[in-house]
């Protein structure tokens, strides 16, 4: 008996050491592993930083030992969320400067940039986030009231999409700009015959921004990574980035002070840093990509930069415009065209998304697996869709329930039967890249899920949805948020899922947002978010 006893002990002994020890297990989870199959599972291990084994609780904990076993309790897991366009270092920067998003009045970005300026005492006033569409009075402000608050301090404030900008007389004559000066790309607005304060898109290039420090850009890139673990992102797509920035975050990445994974688009508005790039060629580490540029085709509609095909139906022979000239577009995609890096272009108008879905093809010549993008394609005529075959459409869907209340009135009800045409891209492509664009929306990627399924503001409006024939479903967009934003990237088989061998990024959230009630979704919270299998949030 004694005998038995031993040889028992001997082998559960014998077995517990051939266990494979690992640096973490998750068991009894409710896990979305959004894989090809989009199979669920209710545990995993992770060693390295990288997932090793997918399973069930009993499985992994038969094969694997560890110190650290986290008990989900059947809280949701999805895999770390990707946002697809975003202003990262923007959105940090900005937490040192006057917030005006939300403002329902020009009265009240005035006390708010009056508030600011005590608290601050800066010398220069800046800050972004202003909307007059949601304001009563649906105009764009004037300056006379910021000269008499400011007649000596300059002031230059953005609007929240980021294509029109507001400044006073001090902020005009220190950067030389009169009723004179001339603007291609853009609008110097002016009202019998004086400007009004307002800039549209390059307009803005004249306004002389004090330049921002070293300690004041490392400071943005470190809150906005805070920021972002707290929603789940672990990887995001920095729309439209210097070469000191992008070099700036890689110093930061090997020195582990910054840990956020970035797609760095390159800003394409400089020939120089195309030339630079083209000829240095992809940067790739675990947490710093930057294989893309990003070029802007026109501005945005909430401000009439938006190039149209036929004239605003709020403002007659009126158009927006392109920010450069068309055969300054056939330039840059023939240069990028004949290297491995992506294009990656802002159009939001149905003229802009025409002539760049035309520049794509003359250029790519049917290439495969480019995976040029378009970002926005916000308004598409109809013969243009099957043109999005060979296009990567990436996408913000709050745009659609933001711009829902007046998007009408700028384009009129045929045009509209093109915009935010999500479910259209998603099946020209096959594939759709979802984002936010935040700082221009919030940050919230639980706004994205619940703006492309349920398609509706938080208040219920509207009752049966905005345009939901162009809805998405629940798994389309986690996808979109997940492996397609990775492919977009050209990081599938790194990131995007809960499988054997790639990075271990996942999230743990307090509901279920593939089954829960659609109203639910926006009140979805993060517990945790891991990174390499490390707890950064």
């Amino acid at each position: 008996m004694k005998k038995n006893i031993l040889t028992l002990s001997l082998s559960i002994l014998l077995f517990a050491c051939n266990k494979e020890k690992v640096d973490t297990i998750i068991i009894n989870s409710n896990t979305y592993t959004v894989n090809d199959n989009f199979d669920k599972t209710e545990a995993f291990a992770i060693k390295d930083g990288k997932f090793i084994a997918v399973g069930t609780s009993k499985e992994i904990q038969k094969k694997y030992e560890t110190k650290n076993t986290i008990d989900a309790k059947n809280q949701t897991i999805v895999p770390g969320l990707i946002d697809a366009h975003c202003h990262f270092f923007r959105m940090g920067l900005q937490q040192q400067k006057v917030a005006l998003d939300g403002t329902k009045s020009y009265d009240e970005v005035l006390e708010r940039i009056v508030a600011f300026q005590k608290e601050k005492n800066v010398a220069f006033i800046t800050g972004r986030g202003w909307d007059q569409n949601d304001w009563e009075i649906k105009e764009f402000p004037t300056k006379e009231r910021l000269d008499e608050l400011f007649p000596t301090t300059p002031v230059a404030v953005g609007r929240v999409d980021g294509h029109a900008l507001l400044v006073n007389q001090a902020a005009l004559d220190l950067s030389d700009i009169t009723k004179d000066t001339k603007v291609s790309g853009g609008e110097i607005i002016k009202k019998n015959g004086k400007i009004t304060g307002v800039l549209i898109d390059a307009a803005m290039d004249f306004i002389k921004f004090p330049a921002t420090t070293k300690q004041e850009a490392i400071q943005g890139l470190l809150d906005a990574e805070k920021i972002s673990f707290s929603y789940g992102l672990t990887t995001i797509d920095d729309a439209g980035l210097d070469r000191s920035t992008i070099e700036l975050i890689d110093s930061l990445q090997q020195a582990e002070s910054l840990k956020m994974r970035i797609y760095a688009m390159i800003s394409g508005d400089k020939q120089e840093q195309i030339d630079y790039y083209l000829n240095k060629g992809i940067i790739k580490t675990d947490r710093l990509n930057v294989r893309s540029f990003k070029v802007y085709g026109d501005g945005a509609l909430g401000s009439r930069g938006a190039a149209m095909r036929t004239s605003y139906s709020d403002r007659d022979n009126h158009f927006g415009a392109l920010i450069y000239s068309p055969e300054r577009y056939q330039e840059i995609a023939k240069q990028i065209a004949n290297s491995e890096f992506q294009m990656n272009t802002h159009a939001i108008g149905d003229s802009a998304n025409n002539w760049l879905a035309k520049t794509y093809s003359e250029v790519l010549k049917g290439q495969k697996n480019r995976r040029w993008r378009i970002e926005h394609a916000q308004i598409i005529s109809p013969e243009d869709f099957s043109k999005f075959d060979n296009i990567l459409p990436s996408v913000q869907p709050t745009h659609a329930t933001s711009d829902m209340y007046w998007a009408k009135d700028r384009i009129g009800e045929e045009r509209m039967k093109g915009a935010y045409a999500f479910k259209d891209l998603l099946d020209s492509y096959g594939k759709i890249a979802l984002g936010t664009d935040f700082p221009v929306e919030q940050v919230n990627p639980f706004l994205t899920f619940y703006a492309a399924t349920i398609r509706k503001d938080i208040n219920n409006y509207p009752e049966d949805g905005f345009q939901m024939e162009n809805a998405l479903s629940r798994e389309e967009t986690l996808k979109g948020m997940t492996i397609w934003a990775a492919y977009s990237n050209f990081e599938e088989e790194e990131k995007g899922s809960i499988e054997v061998g790639k990075f271990a990024d996942f999230v743990i959230l307090n509901q279920d947002i593939m089954e829960v009630e659609g109203s639910k979704i926006p009140k979805t919270k993060v517990i945790s978010t891991f990174l390499n299998g490390e707890k950064v949030y």
